[in-house]
């Protein structure tokens, strides 16, 4: 998991905050990835002298929103636990008309500016938590956080840290104003006159001129051990393991390794199993239902009653499930095979899928038409078709609208789309959409949670 470090403008403390987080996870032996946001030398030469780990920046304007999301996936790997360092005030970027979210469909017009900690934490998924400067604040606290919450409705934020507290006084009214809000303050730094980053002209001071720098660093620890809620902070930051059914066997196994690596890059175990033989695998937060030859074990995936009702009872309960061309055929009422023989299957998509000589192939643009578990609205992806079947009937609103490749020619209307289902003929491979593998294992995170 991972947090964004956001300050309320420049001057807050957020690198401070940081390197003190930072600092006080290693000293638990937490093995922790940091990242800043923006073009920033200096503050990840403080970050990588804390955990040994290179710092990694995150720009969409130096590099892309893509990258920004490839970059965090990448480094992201094999580590606890993950923290990003914002960049001056929260929603404070570059301005102009340029697009901003990668796949996103969404205008610079909107309250996140370009390049901001706040774009940058809507691309990666991740919550923030606020620092708020309050050396000169009590009750104007409340409408400080109460702003940067609201202004907008699609930040997560999950708490507050506030610095440059005076006395248990001065703390007391800031708790008394913030607690209408119900916003968790997860962390307290007081006045801090014996801990000092030197700065000059270009900011922070570089690490190599500072012969004293282990000794503030563990000034930093021991504050960190004492100033966070730990309690809150550490289920923020460390994950629970998130598990995910994969069907796969002779009815299922069309799966590009990339999707599968990648899901497992953000901390997903696959659980492999057999629709024809097996039980839905336990405690599992996600399905992945994939292509390959359902039509042809219709009758033993038809057997296999009690896999069928455990699929349908988990996706009416919300599960977060994808399945694509053979999953969504096993999703329907039946299947009628090529000898015209019916065969029930799970049932949660009111068509009936129906194998016949014609064959669909090709490469698919699709034009997402409402938002859905792996999409948003406005999404355009590549896909591929290859099926002989067709289905009896088409949803209220179909979640593509699909396209030649290589002309402008429509080929139709066709998906179910929800925010917990993914049923579709199109087969997607995630390698330039590193939000769609994220985002389903965002889902499946607020499914276990739930």
């Amino acid at each position: 998991m991972a947090l964004v470090i956001a300050g309320e403008r420049s001057g807050v403390g957020k690198t401070t905050v940081t390197l003190t987080l930072l600092a006080s996870l290693c000293r638990r032996g937490v093995q922790v990835q940091s990242f800043k946001v923006g073009p920033d030398y200096i503050d990840p030469m403080f970050h990588q002298h804390v955990t040994g780990r290179a710092c990694r920046n995150l720009d969409p304007v130096l590099t892309s929103s893509a990258y920004v999301q490839e970059c965090f996936a990448l480094h992201n790997q094999g580590v606890d636990c993950a923290l990003v360092e914002g960049v001056m005030g929260l929603f404070d970027g570059v301005m102009g008309s340029r697009e901003w979210g990668v796949g996103s469909g969404e205008k610079n017009h909107l309250p996140t500016s370009f390049a901001s900690t706040a774009h940058v934490a809507r691309l990666l998924d991740k919550p923030v938590v606020l620092v708020i400067d309050c050396s000169r604040l009590s009750g104007s606290v409340a409408a400080i956080a109460h702003g940067y919450c609201s202004l907008d409705p699609r930040m997560k934020i999950a708490g507050l840290v506030l610095n440059r507290v005076g006395s248990d006084r001065h703390l007391s009214l800031l708790k008394d104003a913030l607690q209408p809000l119900q916003l968790p303050i997860l962390g307290v730094l007081r006045r801090q006159d014996n801990i000092t980053i030197p700065d000059r002209h270009l900011g922070l001071v570089p690490t190599e001129e500072l012969p004293q720098l282990n000794a503030l660093i563990d000034r930093l620890a021991h504050l960190g051990d004492t100033c966070f809620d730990w309690e809150r902070l550490l289920p923020l930051l460390k994950s629970p393991l998130i598990r995910i059914a994969v069907a796969r066997d002779r009815a299922f196994s069309f799966y590009y390794q990339d999707n599968l690596d990648l899901l497992q890059h953000l901390g997903a175990e696959l659980v492999f199993w057999s629709p024809l033989e097996d039980a839905l695998p336990d405690s599992v937060q996600g399905m992945y239902l994939g292509g390959g030859f359902p039509e042809v074990f219709a009758q033993q995936l038809a057997e296999n009653t009690n896999a069928r009702n455990a699929v349908k009872t988990a996706i009416l309960a919300g599960m977060p499930t994808i399945a694509e061309c053979g999953g969504l055929m096993y999703l329907c009422e039946q299947i009628v095979d090529f000898e015209g023989k019916s065969w029930s299957m799970v049932g949660v998509l009111p068509t009936t899928a129906v194998m016949d000589k014609g064959l669909t192939l090709g490469y698919r643009r699709a034009v997402t038409l409402q938002d859905s578990l792996l999409v948003d609205a406005g999404t355009t992806v590549c896909g591929h078709e290859f099926h002989r079947s067709h289905l009896t009937s088409s949803p209220n609103q179909s979640l593509f609208q699909t396209y030649r490749y290589d002309t402008e020619e429509s080929t139709g209307f066709e998906g179910w789309g929800t925010l917990a289902l993914h049923a579709t003929y199109i087969h997607l491979h995630w390698g330039e959409h590193p939000e769609i593998p994220q985002r389903f294992v965002q889902h499946c995170l607020d499914f276990m949670q739930c």
